[in-house]
């Protein structure tokens, strides 16, 4: 990147890989983190392992403020696709490349170059992968519209803890998605489209509430937000909630001092038995 550019210029990154390009991903994601005001998307190009596939995506991005981050296996291919950017005045990033000279060096050995082959020797089930990209995709009331296809919907007070039970539940193979339920806010209409026993609450009791979101605030230095950790609001909260998941006939499962595999085996419980499927652990 030229001196003085800033990385807000930048619209979009994308992701290519000759795999799934989930590492890769979760590293840029996590490094934007550092960049709270910024508003980039990010794009994943799986599967790339042929210069078509390069020259198709280098046709795409040239004309959008971007960055193409790679996680390339093939030396010909990464060199590929860093000259083409080069020559399209477009930013990449190889994330592939120094490591395997590096190890190269030190192995004094040839890589094998194999696409895929983490995946295959790792027997990593891409139906967890697909739980987790999908998982991710709708956390806390992301991606509404595609609702329907969530196998389990979660919702719940803020720091009831939806995000961390989502996500051991897509690394079990589930497709959740958690929505948020803040009192005097519609949800989505989706929700009304929503299969009643796919939809789980989560109640938890106003003293975990409580230590939840004043640990919240400490780690944001927000301590001025009275009201986000009041007693009396918490336990207000509460009643509105539970009034919301008993009116609309959501199971309710309670999370409060229990450990996030005790609720999870609950709800996948519950779940294989109402739809008589098997679960997928």
């Amino acid at each position: 990147m030229a001196d003085g550019e800033n990385i807000q210029d930048f619209q979009m990154i994308y992701v290519a890989s000759c795999g799934e390009g989930i590492n890769a991903f979760n590293l840029v994601e996590s490094t934007l983190v550092q960049f709270p005001e910024s508003e980039i998307s990010v794009v994943k190009v799986p599967h790339i392992r042929t210069e078509i596939q390069v020259d198709e995506l280098i046709e795409k991005v040239k004309d959008i403020e971007s960055l193409v981050v790679h996680t390339i296996v093939n030396q010909k291919l990464r060199q590929y696709l860093t000259r083409k950017g080069i020559d399209n005045n477009i930013v990449t990033i190889d994330l592939m490349g120094p490591v395997i000279s590096k190890i190269q060096t030190f192995l004094n050995a040839e890589p094998l170059e194999q696409p895929g082959l983490y995946r295959r020797m790792h027997n990593i089930d891409l139906k967890q992968v697909s739980a987790i990209d999908f998982t991710l995709a709708h956390d806390d009331g992301l991606s509404p519209d595609t609702l329907s296809e969530a196998e389990i919907i979660l919702v719940g007070l803020s720091r009831a803890g939806k995000t961390p039970l989502s996500m051991y539940m897509a690394v079990l193979g589930w497709k959740v998605a958690n929505i948020p339920y803040v009192p005097g806010v519609a949800m989505p209409d989706s929700m009304k489209n929503v299969d009643r026993r796919r939809i789980f609450s989560l109640n938890i009791n106003t003293k975990q509430l409580l230590a939840h979101r004043k640990l919240r605030q400490e780690s944001l230095g927000t301590r001025g937000f009275y009201s986000y950790s009041s007693r009396t609001d918490i336990e207000m909260e509460i009643q509105y909630a539970q009034k919301y998941y008993v009116t609309n006939g959501f199971s309710m499962i309670d999370v409060s001092n229990k450990p996030i595999e005790t609720s999870a085996e609950e709800i996948i419980e519950m779940i294989t038995r109402r739809f008589k499927t098997e679960a997928h652990n």
